[in-house]
């Protein structure tokens, strides 16, 4: 007998999707790639920073807010809630880091976007802990993007290329749910 793909007492309608993996595909793209431009640039200014940082961070934040109706989480409900203000949290910090170019800017904002999206994410992946397919993806994401809010500031005098360095090696850790088709 097979088992249903809506738990119960689930909505109707809030299985999650067979195309999950290319959401998961595309966060983990986005962070490798980061992740990979903060290795090989030796001495970015705080312009390259800004833009590179800031769309990291916008990348992220879309990416989580599509993410949402793939992984069968209804919009209103209040894990849906969480998860819509945790990739508006980064995408809205990844536009200020655009637009404002700074050390110091960087280094606080970019830690309240990913403090505050790790701290969502981490309370929703703990409330479906054994319940949903992403719930692990949201513990390790939350917990890395908390770590990282919690080390940026402390690299905000050391200048872009540590800054990068340190908001671009955390995310790049690789978390999967197994949920991938490969």
């Amino acid at each position: 007998m097979t088992q249903p793909s809506t738990p119960a007492g689930a909505a109707p309608g809030t299985a999650p999707r067979n195309d999950l993996w290319k959401p998961v595909l595309l966060r983990s793209a986005a962070a490798l790639v980061f992740g990979a431009l903060t290795v090989f640039w030796t001495s970015p200014s705080v312009e390259v920073m800004g833009w590179a940082g800031g769309l990291y961070l916008l990348a992220l934040g879309v990416v989580s807010l599509r993410a949402i109706p793939a992984a069968g989480i209804a919009q209103k409900s209040v894990s849906g809630k969480m998860l819509s203000f945790a990739g508006a949290s980064a995408a809205g910090a990844g536009v200020v880091v655009i637009l404002l170019h700074s050390d110091l800017l960087f280094g606080v904002i970019a830690a309240l976007g990913l403090g505050v999206a790790g701290v969502l994410e981490l309370a929703v992946g703990l409330q479906h802990r054994g319940r949903h397919v992403l719930a692990r993806d949201w513990i390790a994401s939350g917990v890395v993007g908390i770590g990282t809010a919690l080390l940026v500031p402390f690299f905000i005098n050391l200048g872009a290329h540590a800054l990068l360095g340190v908001a671009g090696e955390a995310p790049s850790f690789p978390a999967c749910c197994g949920y991938c088709p490969a």
